[in-house]
């Protein structure tokens, strides 16, 4: 991913805020249509279908060899679910939908974790403190602070309740690459860490698990689960720092 982070201009935050206006748009979208019955590949169908209409392309389709337009993960599945038919929604469950677009030659990415119907009370928690922690982490994406501030606060919030954060995959930048410059860890690391500047646009993404906070990849290579089964969830917006403070570029009901 390199080492660089890139600063972007006034004219490159409106086209990253009309790519991720798209995403938010979608995401609202699918919210509308998960339903018990409804197939993870419908979600991936509509999704596509819906930025397109819009001139964006879907970002995750062939990137690295990723076969969906939707990263749709339930349950016990962490990030990085392959869309399918065979894979059918059902009261309870949860489904997070981690979605992205490339427009005018930038991305736009975001996540929210959606409830099938009723959950469980321990369900519901999980997806209520993983929002609230991406929240307090965007609050923390201000000049002069640093990535850590982002991470601990993250990390802080979701502890505090008795879930854990994901430690093998993080936030990023993003910009004219899905994937820039700077790592945005969910949990506080012991070393220096970037100091946030106004123009930088990062993706902040807690992905929370109700156990143990160890995943494991299963065998097509992409799906990540938690190792010990417990629920996760996810979300995710695309912000940029301002001098006046985070700006949320993927403005959904997150």
């Amino acid at each position: 991913m390199g080492t660089r982070i890139i600063l972007k201009s006034e004219a490159e935050i409106r086209i990253l805020s009309e790519a991720n206006r798209i995403v938010a748009a979608t995401l609202d979208m699918l919210r509308k249509k998960v339903a018990p019955g409804v197939t993870t590949w419908q979600l991936d169908t509509w999704a596509e279908e819906f930025a397109r209409k819009r001139g964006a392309m879907p970002a995750f389709k062939g990137y690295r060899g990723f076969p969906g337009s939707l990263c749709v993960s339930v349950n016990h599945e962490v990030v990085h679910g392959i869309p399918s038919k065979k894979v059918m929604l059902l009261e309870g469950d949860i489904v997070s939908i981690d979605f992205g677009v490339k427009y005018e030659g930038f991305y736009g990415d975001a996540a929210i974790t959606v409830a099938v119907g009723r959950i469980s009370e321990e369900r519901d928690k999980l997806l209520r403190v993983t929002r609230e922690s991406l929240h307090k982490g965007i609050a923390q994406a201000r000049v002069g602070n640093r990535i850590n501030d982002i991470s601990g606060a993250i990390q802080d919030h979701v502890e505090m309740h008795g879930f854990s954060v994901v430690r093998q995959f993080v936030g990023h930048g993003i910009g004219v690459r899905l994937h820039e410059p700077p790592e945005i860890p969910n949990y506080r690391r012991n070393e220096p860490t970037p100091r946030l500047q106004a123009g930088m646009v990062l993706a902040i993404e807690p992905m929370v698990n109700a156990g143990s906070f160890d995943v494991e990849v299963l065998r097509d290579g992409w799906t990540v689960v938690t190792r010990d089964r417990a629920s996760s969830a996810h979300f995710e917006h695309s912000v940029v720092v301002t001098k006046e403070g985070p700006l949320i570029l993927s403005q959904c009901q997150v």
